[in-house]
């Protein structure tokens, strides 16, 4: 048999920095060990025993003589072929030079990445209709990896959810917790390493972010639900009726890349339908040196959907991570809902703005002063990060936002110094996107458009002076939706011909379920809060979890990519207006930053055709990325010849989205779909590019006579003109009586 050695895996830590100073060599570390799937050991050994088998003899002497600090942290069974382990540096260096060894991954740290949003995406109440047909998602069970949950929230309440699927083999980690813990929607709750330790009840949430997400997904319907009467109306889930497994993988500010393959590996066991991960990732990692991405694979070949959030790293491109072709990348967008405060200057003009932050008793209703850090000899920082008293007391404080965090904690300095209001503006890289923000004083978040025109009323007149009012809950505002600065862009470096983002989904000021935690200051008073609103791809992620769950409970034959084909083909490209949807600076937003488009779960459940893959399809186009048979191998966790089959480019995939890197010769590329809508249609391409761009799609139509029946196309795509450097994007689209099937296709920018 070949051998093979370890290797330290340097390019998942690029851009992430090792976590604490250079250890001795006697000083344990934690490592991830990837090992040879060929290698499984020997007749009758078991998964731990084969584990053990690799340990160095110090680390296997220390076991044995029963080492408080067990060397062995997690044994990988179904989803990666390894152990997490604690080694000095000299084992692991021992450990390198071991036959059947392929790699060892130095522990790394990853950060995590409602009321009116069913509403917004079509979903209703009443006999009719997508979420009634679906059952609200009823015996689908949605595997969320955070935080951990509060199982005492109204939202996990068990009315009208059946008992667990048979064969579920979850368990449930809860100890004495007032007044919840498992049920019939909380089936299964677990914490692992450092999330269990740090906590007396180790899958209680502590930082409040996995209770949000895991209402957001599958959340039980809640009348009233509020944040102080800011958002009001009925929350739930996308799926109120779907299962929930928690899998508590992340502390309140870090997740443990051991920890979260982990809880991949007992969700996969347990037998969850839909895997759920607001966890930011790497973007540009080879994906056979990407333990989440390899993880991953193994779950779509059990018939699992994983729903991966693309990361909150934007505008920049080449930004967005877990970008692997078998997990759904999820972008964050807005809905039409505002928060709405209104700013008035002294000179008569008024801006609308934000804020979660609306007291009754609004100490900057009437004009104050209103002063701007580094103008007129105000000698501080402009974001307020460093104020002066004498410069704020009693008057309203303009501050620059250093972009997707610290609002609140300017707000905190300005209050700190006696200043009695704030309006926080955006960099000009943050555009349109305004935060409702916790804040402790009377705040509003204004554009970077807003407030430059703020900044010049300020530079105009000797007393500039600005007034705050609160306009509550705003419903229809304009342009919705509309995709977020902070939503990580395309195109995936580590597999730029598949794009990346795939779908956009709401993110911006999103209630949902809240953990009150010591951390988390809400607001002045300090109360706790039942229900919060928060922002980020880590809130369309659940959203997009939970549509899936919906088309599970619809469709249970349904693949992975089917499900995944169904919600890119009918997304909306589209505002509520009609007109092509906006970025963070109201351009036209490209497929880099929105992905196929904005969600439509009431299409997405009768799609009439899909694009389908299974785990052997990705293969070819594993061996075409030239990460040779070792690679393909690692991923696959099969033995894998590259030569014997034929490879295929990244075009070539069966993905519901085309991009096709087209320089001076056409591109021919193929592609089959398969008929789920109506046994006997017609489908005609339209193609939808500028004039530049030929495309000629052969046969033109597609007659199908049966469902499930499959019919094969070609695309070819060639410069009409001369080569234009911009690139180019629209759509092609399968149109029949009753459907519209649309697919982007992107030609990429050439960069030097």
């Amino acid at each position: 048999m070949e051998s093979r050695w370890c290797l330290v895996s340097l390019l998942l830590f690029l851009s992430l920095p090792l976590h604490g100073a250079v250890a001795s060599l006697l000083e344990r570390r934690n490592y991830i060990v990837h090992l040879d799937p060929r290698d499984g050991g020997g007749v009758g050994d078991s998964v731990e025993e084969w584990h053990r088998s690799f340990l160095p003899q110090s680390a296997s002497l220390d076991a044995a003589g029963g080492d408080e600090d067990p060397r062995i942290i997690y044994s990988y069974s179904d989803v990666f072929t390894g152990f997490a382990a604690r080694l000095t540096d000299e084992e692991a260096e021992a450990l390198r030079g071991t036959e059947g060894c392929v790699r060892l991954y130095p522990e790394v740290f990853l950060p995590l990445a409602t009321t009116r949003s069913p509403g917004f995406l079509g979903l209703h109440l009443g006999n009719e209709g997508f979420w009634s047909r679906s059952e609200f998602g009823r015996g689908v069970v949605i595997g969320i990896l955070d935080t951990g949950i509060l199982p005492s929230h109204p939202s996990f309440g068990d009315d009208g959810i059946q008992p667990p699927p048979k064969g579920w083999k979850g368990t449930c980690e809860f100890k004495a917790v007032a007044g919840g813990g498992c049920n019939n929607k909380i089936i299964g709750a677990r914490a692992f390493g450092s999330a269990a330790v740090n906590s007396t009840a180790p899958p209680v949430d502590d930082a409040g972010h996995g209770t949000h997400t895991a209402s957001t997904a599958a959340g039980n319907f809640v009348e009233n639900a509020n944040v102080r009467g800011n958002a009001d109306g009925t929350a739930s889930g996308m799926a109120p009726h779907a299962h929930l497994a928690i899998y508590k993988v992340c502390t309140r500010s870090r997740c443990s890349i051991m920890d979260i393959i982990a809880g991949l590996d007992a969700a996969v066991k347990d037998g969850v339908d839909v895997l759920s991960f607001s966890i930011g990732a790497y973007s540009g990692t080879q994906f056979n040196y990407d333990p989440i991405a390899i993880a991953a694979f193994k779950a779509m070949e059990r018939g699992i959907f994983v729903s991966c959030a693309a990361g909150n790293a934007g505008p920049e491109p080449g930004t967005v991570g877990n970008g692997a072709p078998w997990m759904l990348t999820v972008a964050a967008g807005t809905m039409d809902r505002a928060i709405r405060t209104n700013v008035r200057l002294g000179n008569g003009e008024e801006f609308h703005g934000e804020s979660l932050f609306q007291p009754g008793n609004n100490s900057a209703a009437d004009p104050l002063p209103l002063v701007y850090p580094g103008v007129d000899g105000f000698d501080a920082s402009r974001d307020c990060s460093v104020l002066r008293g004498s410069e704020v007391t009693g008057k309203v404080v303009l501050c620059e936002s250093r972009g997707l965090n610290d609002r609140i904690e300017a707000g905190q300095t300005v209050a700190a110094y006696g200043g009695v209001g704030m309006i926080v503006m955006n960099r000009a890289a943050d555009g349109y996107t305004t935060f409702a923000d916790a804040h402790v004083l009377p705040a509003s978040h204004v554009s970077y458009d807003t407030g430059t025109k703020i900044v010049s009323y300020v530079n105009s007149t000797a007393n500039p002076t600005a007034s705050i009012a609160f306009k509550g809950t705003v419903i229809g505002s304009y342009p919705s939706p509309a995709v977020t600065f902070f939503s990580s862009r395309g195109p995936s470096k580590a597999s730029p011909g598949i794009l990346k983002p795939d779908i956009t989904g709401p993110g911006m000021n999103i209630l949902a379920a809240w953990a009150p935690t010591e951390s988390h200051t809400e607001f002045s008073d300090g109360a706790g809060l039942s229900f919060f609103v928060e922002s980020g791809t880590s809130m369309s992620t659940p959203h997009l979890s939970g549509i899936a769950a919906l088309l599970k409970s619809l469709h249970p034959e349904w693949s992975p990519a089917a499900i995944k084909s169904a919600i890119m083909t009918t997304s909306d490209a589209v505002d509520r207006t009609g007109l092509p949807i906006k970025d963070e600076q109201y351009r036209h937003a490209t497929f880099y930053a929105m992905g196929a488009g904005y969600v439509n779960p009431a299409l997405a459940f009768d799609p009439g055709l899909v694009y389908d893959l299974h785990a052997d399809d990705y293969i070819p186009y594993l061996c075409g990325l030239g990460i040779g048979d070792d690679g393909v191998k690692e991923i696959a966790h099969r033995p894998v010849s590259c030569g014997s089959l034929k490879a295929i480019t990244e075009a070539e995939l069966n993905y519901p989205s085309l991009v096709v890197n087209l320089l001076s010769q056409p591109i021919t590329v193929n592609r089959t779909v398969t008929n789920v809508g109506k046994p006997n249609s017609v489908y005609t391409a339209v193609v939808d590019m500028p004039k530049d761009v030929s495309v000629i799609v052969q046969p033109p139509m597609l007659r199908f006579t049966e469902l499930k029946e499959q019919q094969s196309f070609t695309v070819t795509v060639r410069w009409a003109g001369q080569p234009n450097v911009a690139g180019a994007e629209g759509n092609l689209k399968w149109v029949s009586d009753d459907y519209i099937v649309r697919s982007p296709l992107v030609i990429p920018a050439k960069t030097e």
